[in-house]
């Protein structure tokens, strides 16, 4: 049974630093595809930053050069560093897998191409 636990949320003051992980269970060794999102209330979920699976990473425009995207095979993990967080980022964060297959090219942020999603952690940002 594939399971995605998300942990690292909190409370923060504008310009802080969180760092989210992932810990992925019951996919195999193959590589695929894993992702963040956020939903903010009253918004849709957006796509923040995503690992494909050959190792490149995409960003959305509104969080390049703040959020890192990076993944621990060994440990099944994957992990987002958000740094100089703003009110804006406050939101529910979930983490997903698109397996077996991955995504398609440059759908690396859409939400539709994922098919595993963790149960999300809260990032509140205060101004």
């Amino acid at each position: 049974q594939v399971q995605l636990v998300e942990s690292g949320g909190g409370s923060v003051q504008a310009g802080g630093s969180l760092r989210l992980a992932c810990v992925a269970s019951g996919l195999t060794a193959q590589r695929y595809s894993m992702g963040w999102f956020r939903q903010a209330p009253g918004k849709e979920r957006e796509g923040v930053a995503a690992v494909d699976r050959d190792g490149s990473t995409r960003y959305a425009d509104s969080v390049k050069g703040r959020f890192t995207v990076s993944q621990d095979n060994a440990k099944n993990t994957l992990y987002l560093e958000m740094n100089d967080l703003k009110f804006e980022d406050t939101a529910i964060y979930y983490c997903a897998a698109a397996w077996p297959w991955g995504v398609r090219r440059g759908f690396q942020l859409a939400a539709e191409d994922y098919n595993y999603w963790g149960q999300g952690t809260q990032v509140t940002v205060s101004s």
